[in-house]
């Protein structure tokens, strides 16, 4: 039960049950990943998020570094701030993360202002404590699907004993101007606007943690990109265009851990208002036990969009080299079907323009993606402090 407590432990530091302080009071804690990754079987995509995954070994797909302060302004006030180091493409990043005031109004309220995380996944609270999950890589078939992790705005959190179990309930609101999105090998401005979110949880002593959420926001942004056409002529062409548009996310999820059998599954659906014929989803389903100090893992994880279809297996084994350092390594197989689909493969722009011709001429002219697949292996160390 003593990895279960640091879970909890894990938990608090990032999320907003963090701790409560008195006034005056000051502290902090860290967080941090130290990994690398390797792809083969594909030589021409790369994978990921930011598509840092690929033939070489590299680190910066999974290393990352955070620092958290909480200071007591009153007993009911106080200041959570972070700050830290991630990667950003293919360059490294050091900048702050959630900051925001939060006062406890009773001892089931609390209402918090500034840069807050945005309730979208079940794993947002503390999404880049990777030590509060049993992988190094989140399942990329629904992590992948919204880049947007925190706004700035406002929001209401709730949390309250009951026969079933301990309720939490959020509600948020704000925007998240200038930020950055991946797409195409590159980089590009994006804004999220009237951003929306809320989440129910039920955390039950013998079942484990039951959790619904839904999020919004009118998206405005412009995927443009430098290519040459199929008329062998340069060319600005725009792949997509947003102009306020909502984005509408909803999740479902359930989380079981008794300290030595866990699980963990999660289903989503993404939708643009004005095109609803191009909904994705995606789930996953993890099953995993504890033998000692060792922990064995199982995932297998699908996303479907109405191009195609990605699935994974993922096998993990993890090892506590002290309480707050757990060793992790995972070898995950990728598959690809039904049609030219990259899924979570990343192409850059030249190379969708190509597949798109292909597609629309019955390649006469450009060149399909095809289907990629892959093997990834991932090896990395996840700590606290």
């Amino acid at each position: 039960m003593r990895k279960v407590h640091l879970l909890s432990l894990a938990i608090a530091m990032a999320s907003s049950t963090a701790y409560a302080v008195e006034q005056g009071e000051f502290v902090y804690n860290g967080f941090g990943t130290l990994g690398i990754t390797h792809l083969g079987g594909e030589d021409d995509l790369d994978y990921g998020i930011q598509g840092q995954t690929n033939d070489g070994w590299r680190g910066d797909q999974l290393s990352k570094f955070a620092v958290q302060g909480q200071y007591g302004i009153t007993d009911t006030l106080s200041l959570t701030a972070q700050l830290g180091t991630k990667p950003v493409q293919d360059s490294w990043e050091v900048g702050p993360g959630n900051i925001y005031l939060a006062w406890q109004a009773n001892d089931n309220l609390t209402l918090r202002g500034g840069r807050i995380g945005t309730p979208i996944y079940m794993y947002s609270e503390t999404l880049q404590v990777g030590f509060s999950y049993p992988w190094l890589r989140l399942p990329e078939e629904v992590y992948s699907l919204v880049q947007l992790t925190n706004h700035e705005g406002a929001d209401i959190l709730y949390n309250r004993g009951t026969a079933l179990g301990a309720v939490s309930f959020q509600v948020s609101g704000g925007q998240a101007k200038n930020r950055d999105v991946y797409s195409l090998d590159d980089t590009h401005d994006i804004d999220y606007n009237n951003v929306f979110a809320t989440s129910l949880a039920l955390s039950t002593d013998n079942f484990g943690t039951f959790r619904i959420g839904y999020a919004e926001a009118d998206i405005k942004t412009t995927i443009d990109e430098n290519i040459i056409n199929a008329f062998g002529s340069p060319q600005n062409y725009v792949f997509n265009d947003l102009d306020n548009q909502k984005g509408k996310f909803s999740s479902i999820g359930h989380q079981y851990d008794n300290g030595t059998w866990l699980s963990a599954a999660e289903a989503i659906k993404l939708t643009t208002e004005s095109n609803n014929s191009n909904e994705t989803t995606a789930f996953y389903v993890m099953g995993g036990r504890r033998f000692g100090d060792y922990l064995g893992h199982l995932t297998y994880a699908q996303l479907d969009a109405p191009a195609g279809r990605q699935n994974s297996m993922t096998y993990g084994l993890n090892y506590s080299m002290t309480p707050t350092v757990t060793l992790k390594g995972e070898y995950k197989r990728v598959d690809i079907s039904q049609g030219n689909y990259t899924g979570v493969f990343r192409a850059d722009a030249q190379q969708t323009y190509d597949n798109g011709v292909a597609e629309l001429t019955n390649g006469v002219l450009g060149e399909p993606l095809g289907t990629p697949d892959g093997d990834i292996i991932s090896v990395g160390v996840d700590f606290i402090f």
